[in-house]
């Protein structure tokens, strides 16, 4: 299973707070899971999780669409974060 996580205007816009995909081979990287929750959910996942500001971690490390992914990791998506 992966561990997925989505983070304040992400998880409000969503209506989801966490979830767990099975793991399998197609679900070999970030962008791979995005698609396959776009499948899961249809809209307003496609608009919310492919935005260009989504960050994304794997295992608590900043990540990318194409950074590999594997059965056990936790995922989280969440918005950019600014500081002052």
């Amino acid at each position: 299973m992966i561990d997925v996580h989505y983070f304040a205007s992400i998880r409000e816009s969503l209506g989801l707070a966490q979830e767990q995909i099975s793991a399998n081979p197609e679900i070999t990287t970030v962008l791979a899971l995005m698609n396959a929750l776009v499948v899961r959910h249809g809209e307003p996942w496609d608009t919310v999780l492919h935005q260009s500001k989504v960050l994304m971690a794997v295992n608590k490390t900043v990540a990318r669409p194409d950074s590999a992914i594997k059965d056990g990791d936790e995922v989280a998506f969440f918005p950019p974060v600014t500081g002052g």
